[in-house]
């Protein structure tokens, strides 16, 4: 079965060239032109392996509708991809807050929206590179073959950019990475992710952490983060 993308796109001449493109890349495409037709269309199996997400729809906005994906089981997984004619630093944050994995502006080229899809699909699907089968830190666990992470007990569910960026940390506990090194290992080089952007995704992944695991990540001021599990000292006899 082909890749299949889901299209949230509300101008009809922009959807049906971005489906064509993709369908000619081998991608299988299903288009909804409103965000309550694209909410129903991207739990409808089979589920979508990507989603492109217009910004400004008729009903609500692409950032509601992103919320939403992110907070279903069956598509908080799903890499998002955002389309808009609004490329101001602020409204892609706002995008990376509630979810997006990336942000293309318009007007794109098809070339440029393909080579997008291809590299952020390769990322969502890939493994980590030199991984152990099981990454462990303190109460955060990681099977790495299964893409599936535990905090204590308790399954978690990550996106894939916040999987990746956990599994970075714990393959270089103890050891600080730039965010440039960050960018590197979670979304590849020569992409345009920003310094900015790298911190949204870690105060997300703090969240998804909890109070305890959340305090593993530390900030290390003007050079990046730290995975580090703190020592539990034992108490003084009384």
């Amino acid at each position: 079965m082909s890749t299949l993308i889901l299209i949230i796109e509300d101008e009809p001449d922009i959807a049906l060239t971005v489906a064509y493109n993709l369908e000619k890349e081998g991608f299988g495409t299903r288009v909804a032109q409103t965000g309550t037709a694209g909410l129903q269309a991207a739990l409808r199996a089979p589920g979508p392996d990507l989603i492109l997400l217009d910004l400004m729809l008729p009903d609500m906005s692409g950032h509601d509708i992103c919320i939403q994906l992110r907070e279903h089981r069956k598509t908080r997984s799903v890499p998002i991809i955002m389309l808009t004619a609004r490329g101001e630093e602020e409204d892609r944050i706002t995008g990376f807050e509630v979810g997006a994995d990336d942000y293309v502006t318009k007007p794109f080229s098809p070339r440029e929206l393909l080579a997008r899809v291809k590299a952020v699909l390769r990322r969502s699907q890939g493994t980590v590179e030199g991984g152990d089968q099981i990454l462990k830190a303190g109460i955060v666990r990681v099977d790495v073959d299964a893409h599936r992470a535990w905090i204590g007990d308790k399954e978690v569910d990550f996106t894939a950019v916040e999987y990746r960026l956990l599994c970075a940390f714990l393959e270089r506990k103890g050891r600080v990475q730039s965010r440039e090194q960050l960018i590197d290992m979670v979304w590849g080089m020569g992409t345009t992710i920003t310094h900015r952007t790298v911190d949204v995704h870690v105060k997300r992944l703090r969240t998804k952490l909890g109070p305890i695991a959340a305090e593993y990540v530390d900030t290390v001021w003007g050079v990046g983060y730290r995975f580090v599990v703190p020592e539990v000292r034992p108490r003084s006899p009384q």
